[in-house]
């Protein structure tokens, strides 16, 4: 199973009385470690970190130092990560349906390598970036898969080569293909059966003339959650052996979001309220639906929430801070009893959360701090 980063009470209890709820916790070492294992399991491939995840910049920074590649998807993303002195060779702009300014920044920093799903996107490149390096993103049917991104994203495998044509016919450099089984995919399946398809259509383009070099095999690959058990290790090497088996000879690239970061961020909020409403237990958190509780909208998930209390255990609803009745992210949750005033610790928040909190109704998005500079701190003292 992949390593976890996980506060103590002790610790969460000195960081929430330091800097005040609700707070956000990356460490550092984490994003590291979980970047290393990676690595080290898919030999070979070259790791772009999916930037919308968590585009926090000292997260970033600690993937650029480690010797990461960037997967970018806006203009934002592109002019933030070059503010940083990453160079654009170390980007690809991954959004098959790009923007009219994402296209001029792209020209602007000197990022020249794309996807593409259709042939109308085809001509937009070609004209924005002239002879620019392309993969065709192909379909990849994955229904387990927490969120689907090919009912939105994805050529069909039987247009492939028309598309192919098209690409080479505008000056473009058509370099592969790549795919995305969805995220949060814990079988190793759909990756297996997508690198058989590109085999076939590898083969299918070099016939045409084609000399594709580069398979980008996307992200989606999962992190502990609280329903589901999976063997990270196996699933990996599972993925690494029919590459090896079926690209031998090619440039293999990934794209991990949620591995990279979903584990090393931690988030410390408190209960401000508590009260009974139709017979149920409720408990009203300082963070919310619209803040680091995002994701349960955004990206179907299920919170552990970590109260470091003893007890009867019971069922309740948590609701966040605004004055919008949305603002509830879960019922019947098992939990401790709670007062309030207590803190509650939520690991695994990293991924998905904080990228797309809001400031609905006035309230700021959590403050972010570095445990490894905290700790350092402790052990001065």
């Amino acid at each position: 199973m992949q390593e976890v980063f996980k506060l103590s009470q002790t610790a969460t209890e000195l960081l929430a009385e330091k800097y005040g709820t609700p707070l956000l916790v990356l460490s550092e070492e984490q994003v590291k470690k979980n970047y290393q294992f990676l690595a080290q399991q898919l030999p070979g491939v070259k790791l772009h970190y999916a930037v919308k995840a968590n585009p926090d910049r000292r997260l970033v920074q600690a993937l650029a130092e480690s010797g990461s590649f960037f997967d970018v998807a806006s203009d934002g993303e592109m002019l933030e990560l070059t503010a940083m002195g990453i160079k654009p060779e170390r980007m690809i702009y991954a959004n098959p349906v790009k923007t009219a300014n994402g296209l001029a920044v792209a020209s602007r920093t000197g990022v020249k390598k794309f996807t593409f799903d259709s042939e109308a996107e085809i001509s937009r490149i070609s004209e924005a970036i002239p002879g620019g390096t392309v993969l065709l993103r192909v379909r990849v049917d994955n229904p387990l898969a927490l969120v689907d991104l090919n009912t939105k994203f994805g050529a069909r495998s039987e247009d492939a080569l028309l598309l192919l044509k098209n690409a080479r016919e505008h000056g473009l450099d058509v370099a592969g293909l790549c795919f995305h089984v969805g995220s949060q995919s814990t079988s190793a399946k759909a990756y297996l059966d997508a690198i058989k398809m590109c085999e076939r259509l590898f083969a299918e383009a070099k016939a045409e003339g084609f000399e594709l070099r580069i398979l980008d095999i996307g992200g989606g690959f999962p992190i502990p959650t609280l329903q589901e058990e999976f063997d990270i290790v196996a699933m990996t090497n599972e993925i690494s052996c029919a590459l090896k088996e079926h690209f031998p000879n090619t440039e293999i690239w990934a794209e991990p979001g949620r591995f990279i970061c979903g584990t090393a961020v931690n988030l410390i909020t408190r209960v401000i309220g508590e009260q009974i409403r139709n017979h149920q237990q409720w408990y009203f958190l300082d963070e919310g639906l619209y803040g680091t509780f995002s994701g349960v909208i955004f990206d179907h998930w299920d919170f552990e929430l970590e109260a470091f209390k003893s007890g009867e255990q019971i069922a309740a609803t948590f609701a966040g801070p605004s004055c919008d009745s949305l603002d509830v992210m879960f019922r019947e949750k098992a939990t401790k009893r709670l007062n309030v005033g207590d803190l509650i610790l939520v690991p695994n928040c990293g991924a998905y959360t904080s990228a797309s909190a809001t400031v609905f109704n006035g309230f700021a998005k959590a403050s972010i701090v570095v445990w490894e500079e905290y700790e350092a701190e402790l052990k001065k003292d």
